[in-house]
């Protein structure tokens, strides 16, 4: 670790949430980055360390998955929790300026924390492979599904209609699907294989479901659309071409906040900041520059 970057712990509601700071000392507003899941840790969006160089990045991995710490139960795991974990989070790095960057369940996160307690001093989000509204969501992987291969199809059905998600089929339907739709790099990249060998897949399957297209677990209502003209900071919207977010349904939300702008990736998915690195970081740099400007 250099010595620009800070590493250590948060006490939230009486237990240890991890984060890491680089650029500590450059002049940029801070910018604080949201991992998706939930319960994905934040390994994945490291390579976003060159935003860094103009402003500090922080990662913090949520409770119950990373480097924090873990509960003996589920019931911890909520919207409202993660909302107010992200609040003392601002609070106890001192981040009083600061852009917010939610990457898929990020995103759910950072919008709710925006309506329900309208912060100071966010001046901008970027909001990349949205989620917004589960029940897009859930058409958008409807329809991505019926382009998948028949067999494949009827497994990913025949295991819905009778809940077998461990049998290796589902898995293996799962990762066809996945490797058109999360990302679609051959092989992974690094930092993806680990936030995925670390995942915390009790947070996931509790508050989402036991893959990406089955959803089961209590965001199933969540439905952001409608409120999201409340958002009075300037944002952008990312997304791949073949997202799971799919470029309609982020066209849609950034039709609704009244300051935004969106960008699509070509040849891109949900990891679109893995698969087009380098013109993700220029545009997120862009944007955050011409946010800053005199």
């Amino acid at each position: 670790m250099s010595i620009d970057s800070r590493e250590g712990y948060i006490e939230v509601c009486g237990h240890r949430i991890w984060f890491r700071m680089d650029g500590a000392q450059n002049p940029g507003i801070p910018l604080l980055i949201l991992h998706g899941g939930p319960g994905v840790p934040h390994d994945y969006l490291t390579g976003l360390n060159p935003l860094s160089s103009d402003r500090p990045v922080i990662w913090y991995d949520q409770y119950g998955c990373g480097n924090s710490d873990k509960p003996a139960d589920t019931h911890h795991y909520s919207l409202d929790y993660y909302t107010r974990e992200l609040e003392t989070i601002r609070e106890k790095l001192g981040l009083e300026k600061i852009h917010i960057l939610g990457q898929s369940w990020g995103t759910m996160l950072v919008v709710e924390y925006m309506l329900a307690m309208n912060p100071r001093g966010v001046n901008s989000l970027i909001l990349s492979a949205p989620c917004l509204s589960v029940s897009r969501w859930h058409a958008d992987q409807r329809r991505y599904i019926g382009e998948l291969p028949q067999k494949t199809r009827e497994i990913i059905l025949k295991c819905e209609e009778t809940g077998d998600y461990d049998s290796p089929e589902y898995q293996e339907a799962m990762m066809v699907f996945y490797k058109k739709h999360v990302c679609r790099l051959d092989p992974w990249p690094v930092c993806l294989e680990a936030s995925m060998s670390k995942m915390a897949f009790d947070v996931y399957e509790y508050m989402w479901g036991p893959s990406e297209f089955t959803i089961t677990g209590t965001l199933k209502t969540y439905e952001k659309g409608p409120y999201l003209s409340k958002i009075a900071v300037p944002t952008l919207f990312t997304c791949g071409r073949y997202d799971e977010a799919s470029p309609d349904s982020t066209r849609y939300y950034q039709s609704m906040v009244p300051d935004s702008h969106l960008v699509i990736f070509e040849d891109a998915s949900h990891s679109h900041h893995l698969e087009q690195e380098e013109a993700y970081i220029k545009t997120v740099r862009e944007f955050l520059f011409s946010i800053e400007k005199p």
